[in-house]
């Protein structure tokens, strides 16, 4: 199965709608093919299906998920701003290196307000998505 998938990857008649289904398969390597396909082929009918894949115990499809969400774009900043109140820190970190790449204003107050967190690899993230925003000098207020 993990061969099909890949194929339906590399394929430019792929449609999205098809791939979706497949970020629940059991098996993990064709849930992260499947991930790595949305990579290839992104569409704004995905972000719900890949932000729940944010949270798969695969941190492969996990992090794929996130490169596809990348790859959407605008279009997933909502819902990515959503997963940052909710879930565990392990999630948080993926979403805030998407949210990161993706370099959508919308993002900064979240960004802000990891610069505190205990997280290191959260503070990391959120410098880097300032910095790619053009905020790299941040001051803040004793």
């Amino acid at each position: 199965r993990w061969w099909a998938v890949r194929a339906l990857a590399a394929s430019p008649h792929t449609r999205t709608v098809d791939l979706i289904p497949l970020l629940k398969d059991s098996v993990p390597e064709v849930r992260a093919a499947a991930a790595l396909a949305l990579c290839n082929h992104p569409h704004e009918d995905a972000v719900e299906a890949l932000i729940v894949a944010l949270s798969d115990e695969d941190t492969l499809t996990a992090g794929l998920a996130g490169n596809a969400l990348v790859k959407i774009g605008g279009p997933s900043v909502p819902s990515l701003l959503k997963v940052m109140n909710e879930a565990p820190t392990g999630v948080r970190i993926v979403v805030l290196r998407t949210l990161g790449e993706i370099r959508d204003h919308r993002a900064i107050p979240v960004m802000m307000k990891c610069l505190g967190e205990e997280s290191a690899f959260l503070q990391y993230w959120a410098q880097e998505g300032l910095q790619r925003l053009g905020l790299d000098m941040v001051y803040i207020k004793p």
